[in-house]
C-alpha cells in the first residue's frame, strides 16, 4: 500500500486537533457497561486552555498517513518494453483475486473475479492504490515459465482469507456499518482487511476518480489514520503500571489550570469522588485517572514508553508499507488527554491489531499481507516464501502483562462478546472524536487456550490459532450509538462470522 499525503487534508486535519489541543474546548466519553458498577467508556469531556510552555513535540513529521487500497478490475493499461504482464494475486487458499489478459495488440486488462471484485476492491486495487500497484515491482519479475507460450510476471500469494473477506464485508455491508474491520493471525498476518462501503471496480476504470478511490468515500479505511480514543488506554495502563500508579483521587471531575476533564459518567454516578484504583480505571474507561497519571509521570517519560513498549512513535515497516503513528505534546492538557487517545493522537485500525496481540500475548509482531512468492503457471509451486511471521518489534515488560490481561477480560466480559469454547475473550473498547466526527472501536481478541503466541502455520487453510478483530465503525448516528460499548453486539456479528 502506498502512502499519499494529500495537503488540503492534512490542513483540514491539523487545524481540527489544534482546535482540539490547548484551547477551551469539550471532548465525548465512552460508556461501557461494567458489572454491577461504572461502566466502561472512552474518551471524556475535557477542556483545554493555550500553554505557554511547550513540553514536548515528537513524531509529527507528518500530520497523517493515509491507507493505500487499490482499484482495478477491469483496467487497463499499455505493456510496455520494460515491464512483463503482471502475475496474478491470490489468497491464502490459492483463490485467485486478480490476473492479467494480454490482447493482440500489447494492452493488458487486470481482473478480478465477480465474487471478491467489491470486497477487496478497495484493498487490491491500483485506482485505490492498493496492493495491486504497491507489489507492482514483485508482479512484474519474471516469471520462470511461459504462461500459455506468453512472457508474464510472478505471482503472489496473499495471506487474507477470500471467504473471511467476503464473509464479513456483506455483514457490515447488512448491518450498515460503515468503516472498517481488520482480523489479524497470532502470527500478525492479516486475514482480512475489510471496509465498507467498497465499490464495483468495472465501473471505475478513469483516474480521475483515484481520489474518491484511495482517500474519499470508498478509500481503504483500515491504513487510515485518526484519534483512538479509549483504545489507547492499553498503552496507559501499562506505563501507569510501570511508573507505580496503582490508585487515584478520582471526582469525576477535574479543574486544573483552568481547564477540565470528565468522566464519561460524571453527572450520573453517585459514587464520586472515590479513590479509584488502577483496575478499575481500565474496566470503567475513566479519563480522569490516566489523565493524572501521565501528569504525574511527565511528558519525557510517557513518550519514551509509548515508544519503547509500543512502538509508538517510530514507524514500523510492513510489507505493506509503513504504519505511521502520531503523537505530539505541546501543553500540559496534551499530554493529559494523550493519556485517553486524544488531542495530537492518531493511528490506524491495522495498529490495533498490532497492538491487541502485544496485549494479550505480551510480544508485538509485525502486521504483513504476503505468504508466498509463486509460479503463474503452477500457482501450488513456491518461488521465495513470503515475509517472515512472527517478527517482534516491542514487548510489554513480564512484570506488567498480567494487569492488562486482568483488566481487557474484565472489559470483555462487561461488554458480553461471547467467544467460542476453548477460547477467552478480551477487550477494549474506545470512542473517539476526529475531525470527520465521532468514531467508535472495540479492539478485541479472541484467545485459543492451545495458543502461546509463538505458532507458524505454513497453511493458513487449517489455521487454528488466535484471532484479534478491530472494529471500526464512522456512522455511529445511523445507530443510536453514543458510545463504542453500545455496539458491541454487531462486534459480536463480526467474531461469530470470523470464528464459523
Amino acid at each position: 500500500m502506498r502512502i499519499k499525503k494529500t495537503l488540503a487534508w492534512a490542513l483540514a486535519l491539523s487545524l481540527t486537533v489544534s482546535a482540539q489541543s490547548c484551547t477551551n474546548s469539550i471532548e465525548k466519553v465512552e460508556n461501557t457497561p461494567a458489572s454491577g458498577s461504572v461502566a466502561d467508556t472512552t474518551d471524556a469531556q475535557s477542556g483545554e486552555q493555550a500553554g505557554d510552555d511547550i513540553i514536548s513535540i515528537i513524531t509529527a513529521s507528518d500530520a497523517v498517513t493515509t491507507a493505500a487500497t487499490t482499484t482495478t478490475e477491469t483496467t487497463t493499461t499499455t505493456v510496455t518494453t520494460t515491464a512483463l504482464p503482471k502475475g496474478k494475486l491470490l489468497d491464502c487458499k490459492g483463490n485467485v483475486l486478480m490476473y492479467s489478459e494480454v490482447d493482440e495488440t500489447g494492452k493488458e486488462k487486470r481482473l478480478t473475479n465477480d465474487t471478491n471484485k467489491v470486497a477487496f476492491a478497495n484493498v487490491l486495487n491500483t485506482l485505490s492504490e492498493g496492493l495491486d500497484l504497491t507489489f507492482e515491482k514483485q508482479l512484474t519479475e519474471p516469471n520462470p515459465d511461459d504462461v500459455d507460450g506468453k512472457k508474464m510476471g510472478q505471482s503472489i500469494q496473499l495471506t487474507f482469507d477470500a471467504d473471511i473477506q467476503n464473509a464479513v464485508y456483506s455483514y457490515m455491508a447488512d448491518c450498515n456499518i460503515v468503516g472498517s474491520a481488520v482480523v489479524m493471525r497470532t502470527d500478525g498476518s492479516l486475514a482480512a482487511q475489510v471496509n465498507f462501503p467498497s465499490y464495483d471496480p468495472d465501473l471505475y476504470e478513469s483516474v480521475e476518480h483515484d481520489d474518491d478511490l484511495a482517500w474519499g468515500y470508498y478509500g481503504n479505511k483500515a491504513f487510515q489514520n485518526a484519534e483512538p480514543g479509549s483504545c489507547f488506554k492499553i498503552m496507559s495502563e501499562v506505563i501507569s503500571d510501570k511508573h507505580g500508579i496503582y490508585s487515584v483521587y478520582d471526582d469525576g471531575t477535574w479543574y486544573y489550570d483552568g481547564t477540565s476533564i470528565v468522566n464519561w459518567d460524571h453527572d450520573t454516578n453517585f459514587s464520586y469522588p472515590m479513590e479509584r484504583s488502577l483496575y478499575s480505571a481500565f474496566i470503567n474507561s475513566s479519563n480522569i485517572f490516566f489523565a493524572k497519571a501521565f501528569d504525574q509521570i511527565g511528558a519525557e517519560e510517557v513518550l519514551s514508553d509509548l515508544d519503547t513498549i509500543f512502538h509508538f512513535g517510530t514507524d514500523i515497516p510492513c510489507d505493506f508499507g509503513n504504519l505511521h503513528n502520531n503523537v505530539e505534546v505541546y501543553c500540559n492538557d496534551d499530554l493529559r488527554r494523550t493519556a485517553f487517545g486524544q488531542s495530537y493522537v492518531l493511528t490506524c485500525p491495522i495498529y490495533m491489531a498490532a497492538l491487541g496481540r502485544e496485549a494479550v500475548f505480551g510480544d508485538m509482531v509485525t502486521p504483513f499481507v504476503i505468504k508466498n512468492i509463486v509460479d503463474t503457471n503452477d500457482t501450488t509451486k513456491v518461488l521465495k516464501e513470503g515475509t517472515a511471521p512472527n517478527q517482534v518489534i516491542a514487548s510489554i515488560p513480564a512484570d506488567y502483562r498480567q494487569n492488562l490481561l486482568d483488566g481487557m477480560s474484565g472489559v470483555g466480559a462487561n461488554i458480553g462478546v461471547y467467544a467460542p469454547g476453548g477460547c477467552s475473550f478480551y477487550a477494549k473498547t474506545g470512542t473517539a472524536e476526529t475531525w470527520e466526527g465521532d468514531f467508535l472501536y472495540i479492539t478485541g481478541i479472541v484467545k485459543r487456550e492451545s495458543d502461546n503466541g509463538t505458532s507458524t502455520w505454513s497453511d493458513y487453510s487449517s489455521y487454528d490459532g488466535s484471532y484479534v478483530i478491530i472494529m471500526q465503525i464512522r456512522n455511529p448516528g445511523d445507530h443510536g450509538f453514543d458510545f463504542a460499548s453500545e455496539s458491541a453486539y454487531l462486534y459480536q456479528g463480526i467474531v461469530n462470522t470470523v470464528m464459523g
